[in-house]
């Protein structure tokens, strides 16, 4: 007895001190890509969880896991950010602290995880991309970044071609392409298309109201369509983005919920709302696939996710999120908008509006933001943050059907309304 009581001791320690080791960072990269996003990641033995805040000028990434002895105390960087980066240990946890050269703008940070993918041997990934002032942030992913001469996101292909992600050029949609030629004409809209597409080498362009001071009621000539701002939503065309998908997870929850499912659970039901009030309704992705495709860069991600909403003409784009914060206490509801039309504000401010009357949690507001998918194309367009999967109460709101149902059903009310 006293034999297998030891044994049983024995294979206890042993188990405890491959838990206790599970968790190891084994090293800290950084990489900087042309639109000047500072990308840090931190490969770790296993999962672990992470946190980032502002202390000062200071911006740190805290992981939840022992730092490896191979890796550096500090680490020197290239960037208009940073100039280096500090990783401290602190016993059950590590820090990486980034000393910021200028003040970032709100939301010009963001953290998600990569899981291991044995196909290319890489291990489980915490990345933090940093944007600075004059660039674009996705607000959904990431930055396209190589580190160490790889891509850090590994991508699974789709099947879908109007589906487009990395390491190779955009091409065009017909309609862009037609766009384009009806846009030599004029000088200054060349001008200002090749102003617009520089960080992504398309060729979308933003386009403004025929008449401001009636934007509200006008139709707005794009590309080789027309978008629609009012006469009621039957007929109309709308972009529905379910936010990342595929090697993208986006948010994690405290018991592993992905965002990647929540949204897009919940996109598929406005879809179909919208569809019963007479709408005709695309989806950039319908199931838990990348929208590009295999090896793509994040700005060719999300140039996927603009072209599906310029190939239909659409009459407007809304992307679907769930938001995350380090402090567990924040909830709430908000939409972001960039005012590249009149209609922005006027779309976020219908649906903000539904959403903030109709919910027992909190109303973030309408807020502008630089996001990509709604800066970079066309046609009025939000994205709307569904509450925070790291707040314990609207995390296990959001996995129910009653959250996604009631959610949706006020999106689309909020669509509605802008249409009436």
């Amino acid at each position: 007895m006293r034999k297998i009581f030891l044994l049983t001791l024995l294979a206890c320690c042993m188990l405890l001190g491959a838990v206790a080791q599970a968790a190891q960072i084994t090293d800290v990269k950084w990489g900087v890509n042309k639109a000047d996003v500072l990308r840090i990641v931190v490969d770790v033995t296993d999962t672990a969880g992470y946190a980032v805040d502002m202390e000062g000028d200071t911006l740190n990434l805290t992981v939840n896991a022992d730092k490896g002895a191979q890796v550096p105390h500090s680490k020197a960087v290239k960037s208009s950010l940073a100039d280096s980066l500090k990783i401290v240990d602190k016993g059950s946890y590590t820090v990486v602290r980034v000393p910021l050269k200028q003040r970032l703008l709100e939301k010009s940070y963001k953290a998600f995880v990569l899981k291991k993918d044995p196909a290319t041997g890489r291990p489980f990934r915490v990345v933090l991309d940093v944007t600075p002032r004059q660039a674009s942030y996705s607000g959904s992913g990431a930055a396209t970044t190589v580190v160490s001469n790889r891509p850090v996101v590994s991508n699974r292909p789709t099947k879908n071609n109007s589906s487009i992600k990395k390491n190779t050029v955009i091409k065009t949609s017909t309609a862009a392409d037609k766009k384009a030629d009806k846009k030599k004409s004029s000088s200054k809209k060349k001008n200002d298309n090749k102003k617009n597409t520089a960080a992504a080498k398309t060729e979308t362009t933003v386009n403004k109201p025929v008449n401001k001071s009636d934007a509200d009621k006008l139709a707005v000539i794009k590309g080789n369509g027309r978008f629609r701002t009012s006469g009621g939503i039957d007929g109309k065309i709308i972009t529905l983005d379910a936010g990342h998908g595929g090697s993208d997870p986006g948010a994690i929850g405290s018991d592993g919920t992905k965002e990647k499912n929540i949204t897009l659970a919940i996109t598929k039901i406005v879809k179909e709302i919208l569809e019963d009030k007479g709408a005709k309704v695309y989806m950039t992705r319908t199931t838990d696939v990348d929208v590009f495709g295999p090896n793509a860069s994040d700005a060719e991600e999300l140039q996927a996710r603009v072209n599906v909403g310029e190939k239909y003409n659409s009459d407007m784009f809304v992307s679907l999120h769930i938001n995350s914060s380090v402090n567990k206490n924040v909830g709430g509801f908000s939409t972001y908008y960039y005012p590249k039309t009149d209609n922005d504000l006027r779309l976020a401010q219908n649906i903000q509006n539904k959403l903030a009357a109709n919910f027992g949690v909190d109303d973030l507001g309408v807020r502008q933001a630089n996001f990509y998918v709604i800066k970079r194309i066309s046609m009025p367009a939000v994205l709307v943050e569904m509450c925070f999967i790291s707040n314990e109460k609207e995390l296990t709101l959001m996995k129910g059907q009653w959250f996604q149902k009631k959610t949706a059903r006020l999106i689309a009310e909020g669509i509605e309304k802008y249409f009436a």
